[in-house]
């Protein structure tokens, strides 16, 4: 097999679905024994209840946007999850009848918001964790 250049191998991932890369990314942790997850630090206790969970927001910089429910709209909210996603039809149809489920992963808190503002104005209720 010719050995494929990291350009081509890019343009390989750039079709693939979402679903599709998730497969091929848990086939390559089992198949070389690794692990694709990025480290997570430990946080200190905090002394006082509120005032850390405050710090701990504050610091948070990345952000998850889960799909609670999609609502009276379900084919608005369809659109919006492709439109956020790049998912196919019957990827985006799935994932919005299978809610609870994450739309986005490790976003920054802009682009979380936006997601929320848009999943919402189409009837899904959303919340960011």
């Amino acid at each position: 097999m010719a050995k494929l250049t990291t350009d081509e191998l890019l343009d390989a991932f750039k079709e693939m679905t979402l679903i599709e890369l998730s497969e091929f990314v848990k086939q390559f942790e089992e198949t070389f024994g690794v692990t694709a997850a990025a480290p997570v630090a430990v946080a200190a206790a905090p002394a006082a209840g509120g005032a850390g969970e405050a710090a701990e927001e504050a610091a948070q910089d990345e952000f998850d946007v889960i799909l609670e429910a999609a609502g009276d709209k379900k084919i608005n909210v369809i659109k919006e999850v492709r439109a956020l996603t790049s998912l196919g039809l019957k990827e985006a149809k799935d994932l919005v009848e299978g809610a609870p489920k994450p739309i986005l992963e490790k976003v920054s808190k802009d682009a979380a918001d936006k997601a929320k503002e848009a999943l919402e104005a189409a009837g899904a209720s959303v919340t960011l964790k």
